[in-house]
């Protein structure tokens, strides 16, 4: 399981954020998204602890609390939603072409 750590001030970097969550245990894992379009930190992580223990510790301490200027929101993160209706898969349609035409001449 991971955490989220939402409201993040848009200067945080994988090592600041290791550190804080370093105090509550051993961390795996941090993954910063950036923005696709812009490459910006997207103002949430996610962090992956070593047992369940400690990252019931990290959010007991971290949810609601200061740092760097900004409130944490800190919890479990939920699996991702598919959320239907994006592009790709079969979209039907489409056209033969080429091949013999008997008709044509």
């Amino acid at each position: 399981m991971s955490i989220y750590v939402g409201n993040l001030s848009y200067d945080v970097t994988q090592d600041s954020l290791t550190a804080v969550f370093a105090e509550y245990g051993t961390v795996k894992r941090v993954q910063i998204p950036t923005d696709r379009e812009t490459g910006r930190l997207r103002g949430f992580a996610f962090v992956e602890m070593d047992s369940e223990a400690e990252e019931t510790a990290a959010i007991d301490a971290l949810d609601g609390a200061e740092w760097m200027g900004r409130d944490l929101k800190v919890n479990k993160a939920r699996p991702k939603e598919d959320r239907g209706g994006s592009f790709g898969g079969n979209r039907g349609g489409g056209g033969g072409g080429g091949g013999y035409n008997r008709n044509r001449y």
